[in-house]
């Protein structure tokens, strides 16, 4: 196996919802033994599960988890060379279509690129095969899926990686392709949370980056609502999280 197949596993085990619901499981077994403590453990294992599956806390979060992201200005965009745009992820199974189809990350993703690409007129580069989560799932390359979703935007790729498996792949592969022709300044389009890891990867790599984050985590409900554990908070939660996490273990790397 190779190792970065575990980043997956060990990260589903880290971040909510399972690092949270393990935390209250230790409490449980704690409890066999000493019950005040015990019950202590899982408590706030059962309290964090809870808060970070609300909306309210993701927005807490976010200043704090991923500072300085902010919308690109069309201005610093047309002073690219290039607009590259990073998968997020794909459908195998889309049977309405016959054929694998973009999840919502990588979809807001090729739409805003595709956007600013006319809007600027700059080429688009696409980067993404299969995530080491998918790794030997039969998951056709992200970069396949995206050259058919651009061809509906009128707008074809004119460079793929579609072989990285994760985000420090996408750079070094696009520097295999981009930098050769000449393209060092680039915008790059990926979700708001992803962004700072991302640049950081990019700019490792050789490039200057205009950063194009998209899906920025914002107020989608009434007040009270937001305080509620909702499917859009605890997905929110958990991408804040992951970027957090992995832009400490790239720093201790």
């Amino acid at each position: 196996m190779d190792p970065g197949e575990l980043k997956p596993v060990l990260t589903a085990l880290v971040l909510p919802p399972a690092g949270p619901l393990l935390l209250a499981l230790l409490g449980v077994l704690v409890a066999t033994r000493r019950r005040a403590l015990g019950l202590g453990i899982a408590t706030l294992g059962i309290a964090v599960a809870l808060l970070l599956s609300t909306n309210a806390v993701a927005l807490l979060l976010a200043p704090h988890l991923m500072p300085g992201v902010r919308a690109a200005q069309l201005h610093d965009v047309r002073a690219v060379q290039a607009i590259v745009v990073l998968g997020g992820g794909v459908h195998p199974q889309a049977p309405e279509y016959g054929v694998a189809q973009p999840t919502p990350h990588t979809l807001q993703r090729l739409r805003y690129g595709a956007w600013l690409a006319r809007q600027t007129g700059k080429p688009v580069g696409f980067a993404g095969g299969v995530g080491w989560a998918a790794t030997g799932t039969g998951v056709e390359p992200e970069a396949k899926m995206a050259r058919r979703v651009l061809a509906e935007y009128g707008l074809e790729a004119r460079w793929v990686d579609d072989a990285s498996r994760d985000t420090a792949e996408n750079a070094a592969r696009m520097a295999q392709l981009l930098q050769p022709a000449g393209i060092r300044r680039i915008a790059l389009v990926t979700d708001a949370s992803h962004t700072p890891r991302a640049v950081t990867a990019f700019r490792r790599a050789g490039f200057e980056v205009v950063p194009a984050p998209t899906d920025f985590p914002s107020p989608r409900f009434r007040p009270l609502l937001e305080w509620l554990p909702s499917g859009v908070g605890a997905q929110t939660n958990r991408s804040l999280l992951r970027e957090w996490l992995g832009r400490l273990v790239a720093g201790a790397g």
